[in-house]
């Protein structure tokens, strides 16, 4: 199923859920202006824009290749099914579906020149990127959580940090983030847009399609605010004291080994988020940024993350290396097997013969 058609599908329940609003409308026979297509110019003016053009391509090959792989010897290896790395698949999971909400379109536009977008497949758009980039935000806060008890308590890290605690936290997040997203969208397909249909962005971002809209747009604005606080505020301000109270832990730790050995589990996880949140943070707080500066700091966090979360999650991970040296071992081992018993059925054949 395409994202434009689960789209449709979120779109269809908001819909019956503001059965009430929507009979209102049509007794004050209010009519939206819908338009057939909106058109991008995000990167026209920005210099060398081939080379970037070309470094998405490698990007998005890379993070599809490194994450898919990622899950797979996740979900292969048996010792990995533990609630860290439930935690590092469904990371995996949000950062391929990201980026191939945002990357293919993107280079669809540029490459193809296809400047275009049909008005549900841009609010489709819309909701699958925002969606998923809030995912990747607070599954990294989960992450910080698990490392907190493991270093904070780790005689009662076992019994905190369970699959069942682990799973019901990242049902929350794609819940409410969800929920969210389909809220905000579901709001905004019920305005009329009568101005520009010119997007001075590379996709169907929210604060230029809510400006494009017409009539009393408050109501998007504040849940659009609410998911502001959501992401990108929250989270890292929740890292941090998380971070501040690990810290605080370490430091009571008498060997200098043991301090070391414990503050290297946490340096994958703050690498990401420091590529994570940077960006965004710059974006959402300095009013001055320019357009080309904003269409980099957005499309950053899209591409960078998902793309070193394999590596740093895999190749600098001795527990997931161990894994996938097993794996290519057992794979050996099958493939040797295999040509044994080739060759004895071969051997057994010509004799019979």
């Amino acid at each position: 199923m395409s994202y434009y058609k689960l789209y449709l599908l979120f779109l269809h329940l908001l819909k019956v859920i503001m059965v009430p609003k929507v009979k209102a409308a049509t007794i004050s026979n209010v009519t939206f202006v819908r338009p057939a297509k909106f058109y991008f110019s995000g990167f026209s003016n920005i210099p060398h824009v081939t080379y970037f053009l070309i470094f998405l391509c490698f990007a998005y090959i890379m993070t599809v290749v490194g994450n898919v792989f990622l899950m797979s010897v996740i979900y292969l290896v048996r010792t990995l099914h533990s609630p860290k790395y439930m935690i590092v698949f469904n990371l995996a999971l949000a950062d391929l579906c990201g980026s191939t909400a945002l990357i293919p379109k993107v280079l669809d536009v540029f490459l193809f020149d296809r400047s275009d977008i049909v008005y549900e497949a841009c609010l489709s758009y819309m909701f699958f990127f925002y969606f998923f980039t809030d995912v990747q935000a607070w599954t990294l806060v989960i992450m910080a959580y698990d490392r907190f008890i493991a270093i904070c308590f780790p005689l009662r890290y076992h019994s905190i940090v369970t699959k069942p605690a682990i799973a019901a936290m990242l049902l929350f997040v794609w819940v409410v983030l969800m929920s969210i997203s389909a809220c905000i969208v579901g709001l905004l397909d019920h305005h009329s847009f009568c101005g520009s249909l010119a997007i001075q962005s590379f996709f169907c971002e929210m604060r230029t399609m809510r400006g494009m809209a017409c009539g009393d747009t408050s109501l998007i604005s504040n849940i659009a605010f609410v998911s502001f606080v959501l992401n990108p505020c929250l989270p890292p301000i929740l890292i941090a004291l998380t971070y501040i109270c690990i810290a605080i832990a370490l430091s009571r730790i008498a060997s200098r080994k043991e301090r070391l050995k414990a503050a290297k589990t946490c340096t994958s996880h703050l690498i990401l988020v420091a590529i994570c949140f940077s960006p965004l943070l710059y974006d959402n707080l300095i009013s001055d940024i320019d357009r080309d500066g904003r269409i980099i700091c957005n499309v950053l966090p899209g591409i960078v993350p998902p793309l070193l979360n394999p590596i740093l999650y895999s190749l600098k991970t001795e527990e997931v290396m161990n894994s996938i040296k097993k794996l290519c071992n057992n794979m050996l081992s099958n493939i040797t097997m295999s040509k044994k018993v080739f060759t004895a059925m071969l051997t057994k054949w010509k004799v019979l013969k």
